[in-house]
């Protein structure tokens, strides 16, 4: 297992959860992807800029599993490490409930980068997350 190279804590609110008062499922991709473009700002990079410039990370594939619910209020960590196969970025994030460490939420997230609408490697994206592979 890699070790974790960035980590944000967040707070579930009240209108993410569903009837059964746990987080709906698909705010877990939201709180996921709000990790991935804080780690980004992180290495000096701005989605927005990039995009604008042609060059746009996109999600190509996730495995996702669901283990402890996390409930209205609670606070929670999100980790993540990367890896790189080829063309693809790989990002493992987990996500933990703060308060007692049990693991709430595992994902394998797999980016490719379009450059002007192809498929191709960013030099940008390379050269940032490089310290972190």
């Amino acid at each position: 297992m890699r070790k974790y190279v960035f980590e944000t804590r967040m707070e579930v609110r009240d209108y993410e959860c569903d009837i059964e008062g746990i987080v709906n499922n698909a705010n877990y991709l939201h709180y996921a992807e709000h990790t991935r473009h804080l780690f980004l700002k992180e290495c000096g990079l701005s989605f927005a800029e990039m995009h604008s410039r042609g060059i746009d990370a996109v999600v190509a594939r996730m495995e996702l599993q669901y283990k402890t619910p996390l409930r209205c209020d609670d606070e929670f960590i999100s980790r993540l490490w990367l890896e790189k196969d080829a063309f693809k970025y790989i990002f493992h994030q987990d996500i933990y409930r703060a308060g007692d460490e049990a693991i709430c939420f595992k994902a394998k997230v797999m980016l490719v980068c379009l450059i002007d609408g192809r498929l191709g490697e960013s030099e940008e994206y390379d050269k940032a997350f490089a310290p972190y592979l």
